[in-house]
């Protein structure tokens, strides 16, 4: 037995397992991952973080760099430092619980989200992620696991758009995708910039493009695989009753920004025939954009007209600008693009054939992401040594994940929503079906970081 732990180990350290031998390594792992990951144990500490609110429960508020964000960070990483992590920030607030593997040239095995919400937003949208990363590794600690690789629980800043209209600043910023003019240009409700905000919690930096350079990982070579877990904020897995999504691809969003100017006047005194109206200018261009995006014929191309914003905003006033917000995703650029293009176009046929101003344009767009094979392959493994059964899928919302694996091999893992409800006060999941998340992750994480051996405490 002793022999066959040795050989088991050695095997691990290459890299060189096959499905035979990993399978043997998996199932004591697995048997101790159901008895001490559990749903009650995670609903505690949910519980408990969704008190770090500007809003009561059913909804969840809880944007960066507020006083309950920062309680919040204080209470994570306070979790982190129970699982034995050390803990380091970076400059925009990117929080990292670092476990030393064996081989300090092995490279980081990473798993981590975010902890803001949208307003009135649920308890396990990216605090899954961020709360699972820890209890795995905390998990694989207390059991014994002795990691070649070394291994990360990551917290994002801002993965959320709630506060500055942008996603995943944090993650954009380690990667190098960040635009630093938008931690200047870009304010939330109160006029104040991402810069601002992040100075007066003590995340300093004297200009934009110092945080951007600051926050730039400078190794990410050294990065062996990053792995998200999170909820999957869709119907699919709870309609077809699968356990676990393992996600291949995460859809590449973009953000359009139209807007249309008219002369505007009073409800009742201004003629229809005299009218250019900037809000039925917008509004037939939102169905045109309907009509463009079900054209594809394809179920992952999907257009929001999710924000507007009229002036004057008022029953017996005729508008004199209308500013829509566009939310455009494909899981094909190709597709993506077919679809801004076209509906700028039409946006300023519209514009000329009702006699409004117009403006528009791209203000951002974000890669696709292609999860690595290798870590979908140790995902499926996991799931399949629990007994979870599970969907190939694609994940339709952006996440930190898509940013991570420009640089380097990532993959996620998905649990079921119920009623595919996220960014909802009614958002759910059912503390086993957390519970058998985080399970499947721990798994994963060992597999990716190698084992070289565990302490005597462990049944491994």
């Amino acid at each position: 037995m002793a022999l066959g732990r040795v050989l088991l180990s050695l095997v691990l350290w290459l890299g060189l397992y096959n499905a035979d031998a990993l399978s043997l390594d998996l199932e004591g792992l697995k048997d101790q991952a159901v008895a001490q990951i559990t749903g009650p144990k995670l609903m505690d500490i949910f519980d408990h973080l969704a008190t770090y609110s500007s809003t009561t429960r059913p909804g969840i508020t809880r944007l960066v760099f507020t006083h309950h964000d920062m309680e919040a960070r204080e209470y994570i990483k306070g979790l982190m430092k129970e699982a034995g992590l050390t803990i380091r920030e970076d400059v925009m607030g990117n929080t990292f619980g670092r476990w030393e593997g064996s081989d300090p040239k092995a490279g980081t095995v990473m798993s981590g989200s975010h902890s803001d919400t949208v307003k009135m937003g649920g308890p396990y949208d990216g605090a899954l992620g961020a709360i699972g990363a820890i209890a795995a590794l905390k998990f694989l600690r207390d059991v014994g696991f002795k990691p070649v690789k070394s291994m990360e629980a990551i917290m994002f800043t801002t993965e959320e758009a709630s506060r500055y209209s942008v996603p995943c600043l944090g993650s954009q910023g380690m990667t190098g995708f960040l635009d630093p003019t938008v931690l200047d240009e870009y304010k939330d409700d109160n006029g104040s910039t991402f810069r601002e905000a992040a100075n007066a919690v003590g995340f300093t930096a004297a200009t934009a493009k110092e945080y951007a350079e600051k926050a730039l990982l400078k190794d990410p070579e050294n990065i062996a695989a990053f792995v998200e877990l999170h909820i999957e904020q869709g119907p699919h897995l709870e309609a077809e009753k699968k356990d676990i999504g393992i996600v291949e691809a995460i859809m590449a969003p973009a953000l359009l920004r139209v807007e249309f100017t008219g002369r505007g006047g009073h409800g009742g005194g201004m003629p229809m025939s005299h009218r250019n109206d900037p809000a039925l200018a917008a509004s037939e261009l939102a169905l045109l954009n309907e009509k463009i995006t079900l054209a594809t014929g394809a179920d992952e191309s999907v257009s929001t007209f999710g924000l507007w914003n009229i002036t004057p905003n008022f029953y017996n006033a005729v508008p004199r600008s209308v500013r829509v917000d566009i939310d455009i995703r494909d899981s094909d650029k190709e597709r993506r693009d077919g679809i801004i293009t076209q509906t700028l176009e039409g946006a300023e046929k519209i514009a000329k054939h009702r006699k409004c101003g117009y403006t528009g344009g791209v203000q951002w767009q974000y890669p696709i992401a292609t999860s690595n094979k290798k870590i979908l392959d140790a995902i499926q493994q996991s799931a399949d040594a629990l007994g979870a059964s599970t969907k190939r899928m694609v994940s339709r919302p952006y996440h930190d994940a898509a940013f991570m694996a420009q640089i380097a091999p990532a993959a996620m893992i998905f649990v079921p929503s119920k009623d595919g409800l996220s960014h909802h006060p009614n958002e759910h999941t059912a503390p086993d079906d957390l519970a058998r998340g985080v399970q499947t992750l721990a798994l994963t994480l060992a597999q990716l970081a190698g084992s070289g051996g565990t302490s005597d405490k462990s049944e491994l």
